[in-house]
């Protein structure tokens, strides 16, 4: 992304800003949030766009061209040269346009997410849409969308050390005076009562009134000292580019070729100069880059009009290639509605399914004190279901305590999976605390004789084996001043389990059987115990027999860990910062990881992975800035859809590539052959450029469009260290090309041995070229499947190029002044046949082989 104006002169920019931050993580720090801070790039203009083309080879060639025609005085050819200038650049611009449409559907989408308040109401809304005066509401994990000051907050710390160099997070205060204040200062110290624009906040929640956006924050003044941030190249970027730079070697080499032998044997040197420039059109691959980035960029879309966004377009890559998809299984692979089915009470249990009218009378203290240990408006879904439940059975009854006062909370630690919340009521002088947890840790909590454990044990496996999640709730009377620091401090009494199943979302087992057939090997991630995740993986059908445990895992080496992933499909009882140690041993085992996270402490698994996968729906910030796709609509089946559009992409961007070198093949060979050979010339600039007026929207558009293979998912994962232009690949594309210049070549050669004429030969070899064009794009829609049964595959972009390439070659042939100006002769109706049967017979041979070998590659 560039910056307008001199960086250096930047008004009121101050390098002390930038405390400890070198250039180049300036635009790391960019390249992370300065696309939701600064403004979004513009769609460049028609001018701009004419610039870029003015410097390109072919644009240079084609005026080269129409000089030397002017010295030749053939002012005709000369404005037809110069005339195509401006049809390139049309071409040019639908494709920018194109692109740039598509980046800017991606950019909207990718930009980091604010909770703002608006006419009273809670929005989410894009953080680049925030506005001065906005009244933002900050979470942990989210990333600060504007420069602002905070009006209420609580345990607030933010990160900023992408502004200060600081890598300890720091103390916010709220303001006294938020109005009074004119300006924010400048970001390091604790107790100040400003966050900036792309600092992190790390503890806390608060709300905070928007001063400052775009380049008038901290980070956009920053932005504003550098001119341009580089975007990082993929691979396939670096291999292209590094053909292209072969193919331009070898394009300049023939070109000065060309140019010698033909001014040493025909002594015209003008006429040399031209065909040389006739050899470097044909050559050069200037259609390579602009492939690559239109199919990156519209994959990209279409992969986002999946409820997938790309943040990364090397991901768009690395998806044919993954092998393993490792997924949470709450919200990803079920609903994440959680109903509450069975309570176990009193020794026995009590099942839900159905229920109507009252609960029975043993459960009514379970499903108060859980609703008691839950948030008075839940957003967790668990506690949505208590909710639920007592306002279906409870909400009449003495059990729902609306007049009770909220004391004080003990929150979920790592060391002791249970909250508590301690309640007070006008009526009476003690404290009353109700306690949910992990069923292992209400029992550490109620001092549970063996006997009772193994009792509540069984009840736990009993419902975990039906896929239910089991949760402990527990009850405490407090009659002293002073709370104590922990809940260990007070007498629990044990008073029950709940059981809640979570469906399984609509489409998974489908989902989980193509990953199966597409050679990708999914692995369900859990904190349930492994009861539940095994009837969950019976469900969807994922190998159940073998679990690792999160304990088990922290027990095992790193090469017993590598052992035990090759063939273990789930892992329960896993905590986030386990996640990350899983992927490296998938990693080391061999595997292209895709790993899926939404919370903070996924980022570093997410960072890990091949393709880290954030949740958008739950998901926070830092775990979507972390991950290279985000997942709109938190659904397996989505990852899935995914993959199928990474694999569909990469096919068609292959056959794209693939058509491209084969088609130039001929071009060239009959460029220089007739040269060498001391022939009549076939060809000469414009007709080059017409054949690239059909190779390019041919490439870009129709290929690109080419709808996905029968097979796409029923196949290995890519080998990443395959290249795009293998040798096998590389070797038939030369091979389809060298049969169609030999195929044109033999018409050309047969036209003058039969003394039909210049123009008559020119005109029969071009139509066959075209021809055998039209035949290279149908045979390269599929190297599986032969042209007739790609004929019902829609695809109404390849009709369109296709159609307009046969009007542009009628009007050519039988227009007077265009044969006149292409040097072309009258052709009758029986030689244009011809000219197809023959263009037609240079690609039966690649219709046999894939009919023979099922699949060429």
């Amino acid at each position: 992304m560039g910056f307008e104006g001199d960086p250096l002169q930047a008004e009121n920019f101050d390098i002390s800003t930038a405390k400890g931050l070198s250039e180049a993580d300036a635009a790391r720090l960019l390249r992370e949030v300065g696309h939701n801070e600064l403004p979004s790039s513009k769609p460049r203009s028609v001018f701009a766009i004419a610039f870029e083309v003015a410097r390109e080879p072919m644009f240079l060639l084609l005026v080269a061209g129409g000089i030397v025609y002017m010295m030749l005085g053939d002012l005709q050819e000369a404005l037809m040269l110069l005339g195509f200038v401006f049809v390139v650049m049309g071409i040019t611009l639908y494709q920018e346009r194109k692109t740039e449409r598509a980046l800017e559907a991606l950019r909207d989408l990718s930009s980091p997410r604010a909770m703002v308040i608006r006419d009273g109401a809670e929005r989410r809304i894009a953080g680049r849409d925030v506005v001065p005066g906005d009244l933002v509401i900050l979470s942990e994990g989210d990333r600060v969308p504007a420069d602002s000051i905070l009006l209420a907050c609580t345990n607030l710390s933010a990160d900023e050390s992408l502004l200060t160099g600081e890598s300890i997070s720091v103390r916010k205060v709220c303001s006294e005076d938020a109005e009074g204040m004119r300006e924010i200062a400048r970001p390091g110290g604790d107790d100040l009562p400003f966050v900036y624009s792309g600092s992190l906040v790390v503890q806390g929640q608060g709300v905070a009134m928007v001063k400052a956006t775009g380049i008038n924050t901290e980070i956009g003044k920053i932005g504003r000292a550098l001119q341009k941030v580089e975007p990082e190249e993929t691979a396939l970027q670096k291999e292209t580019n590094r053909l292209v730079r072969d193919l331009a070697i070898l394009g300049l080499s023939l070109c000065l070729i060309v140019v010698i032998a033909f001014g040493m044997t025909r002594d015209s040197w003008l006429q040399g100069i031209l065909a040389g420039i006739t050899m470097a059109m044909a050559v050069l691959p200037e259609e390579f880059p602009v492939v690559l980035t239109v199919f990156l960029a519209l994959g990209a879309w279409r992969i986002s009009q999946n409820s997938v966004l790309t943040r990364r377009m090397p991901a768009v890559e690395t998806l044919g290639s993954a092998t393993v998809l490792c997924v949470d299984k709450t919200g990803t692979l079920t609903l994440n509605r959680m109903n509450v089915r069975r309570i176990f009470a009193n020794g026995k249990f009590f099942d839900l399914d159905g229920a109507k009218g009252s609960l029975p009378e043993d459960v009514h203290e379970v499903v108060e004190f859980s609703i008691l240990a839950s948030q008075i408006d839940p957003f967790d879904p668990m506690e949505k279901a208590f909710k639920k439940l007592g306002d279906e059975y409870l909400a009449r009854t003495e059990h729902i305590h609306r007049d009770w006062e909220l004391v004080k909370e003990y929150p979920l630690s790592r060391k002791l999976l249970t909250m508590s919340r301690v309640w007070r009521s006008q009526s009476r002088r003690e404290y009353v605390i109700a306690a949910k947890g992990a069923p292992e840790a209400i029992e550490d909590l109620c001092h549970l004789d063996p006997a009772r454990q193994d009792e509540i044990s069984e009840a736990i496996q009993a419902m975990g084996r039906e896929g239910m999640r089991v949760l402990g709730v527990a009850a405490a009377i407090f009659r002293e001043a002073d709370l104590p620091e922990g809940q260990h401090d007070f007498d629990f009494r044990f008073l029950g389990l709940i059981g809640m199943e979570d469906p399984v979302r609509p489409g998974v087992p489908e989902a989980v059987r193509e990953c199966h057939c597409a050679g990708i090997r999914v692995v369900m991630i859990t904190g349930d115990y492994p009861g539940t995740a095994q009837a969950i993986g019976r469900q969807i059908g994922l190998p159940s027999e073998r679990v690792v445990t999160g304990p088990e895992l922290e027990k095992m080496s790193d090469l017993e860990l590598q052992a035990r992933v090759r063939d273990v499909c789930i892992f329960s009882r896993m905590v986030p910062e386990q996640k990350l140690r899983l992927v490296r041993a998938l990693e080391a085992a061999g595997e292209i990881v895709a790993m899926t996270g939404d919370g903070v402490n996924d980022a570093p698994a997410l960072k890990a992975a091949d393709i880290g996968i954030a949740m958008g729906g739950r998901g926070t910030d830092v775990a979507r800035e972390a991950a290279s796709l985000v997942l709109l609509d938190d659904d397996f089946s989505s990852i899935v859809r995914a993959v199928r559009l990474g694999r569909r992409i990469y096919d068609n961007l292959k056959k794209a590539m693939a058509y491209i070198l084969a088609i130039h093949v001929p071009i060239a060979g009959m460029s220089l052959i007739p040269v060498l050979l001391d022939w009549p010339l076939i060809f000469f600039p414009v007709q080059v450029v017409f054949l690239e007026l059909i190779i390019d929207p041919t490439c870009s558009v129709a290929f690109e469009a080419e709808p996905e293979e029968a097979d796409v998912m029923k196949r290995p994962p890519r080998d990443p260290e395959r290249p795009l232009f293998s040798k096998h690949m590389l070797g038939l594309s030369v091979l389809q090309g060298l049969m169609v210049l030999v195929i044109v070549l033999a018409v050309y050669a047969l036209s003058i041995y039969r003394g039909q004429g210049e123009a008559e030969a020119r005109a029969l070899t071009y139509t066959t070229l075209i021809a055998a064009n039209l035949g290279l794009i149908l045979t390269n829609r599929s190297w599986s499947r032969t042209i007739m049964d790609t004929l019902s595959t829609p695809n109404p972009a390849l009709w369109w190029v296709m159609g307009g390439a046969l009007v542009f070659l009628a009007a050519v042939l039988y227009n007077p002044f265009l044969r006149e100006l292409f040097g072309f002769a009258y052709l009758h109706p029986i030689d244009i046949a011809i000219c197809f049967m023959a263009g037609t017979t240079s690609i039966l041979w690649f219709e046999g082989l894939k009919m023979a070998t099922g699949r060429v590659e």
